[in-house]
């Protein structure tokens, strides 16, 4: 991929096709709501499994019930097609 910073503009268009997540600070971020703990960290560790295939890495935050994924590109300050790509392979968990 290119890991070229993308535009707001870009941003708002992929957001259709990424239900849920929102866009502020330079970052995407979603938070995903589940039954307790044990399936939270379930669902962290299949997304690791995802990251390090991509070598793309998001910042998560989890606890008894939920996840908030947060992914930007760092060296390019921003979104790029990376974050676009990985969001929606969560999506796809």
């Amino acid at each position: 991929m290119e890991r070229r910073k993308l535009t707001h503009e870009e941003i708002t268009e992929h957001l259709a096709e990424i239900a849920g997540w929102n866009f502020e600070d330079e970052k995407l971020q979603k938070r995903f709501e589940f039954k307790d703990f044990a399936e939270s960290l379930a669902f962290v560790n299949r997304i690791s499994e995802i990251a390090e295939a991509a070598d793309h890495h998001p910042d998560i935050t989890f606890g008894w019930g939920y996840a908030l994924v947060t992914t930007t590109t760092h060296d390019r300050d921003g979104v790029t097609d990376m974050d676009i790509d990985l969001a929606s392979k969560i999506d796809g968990l």
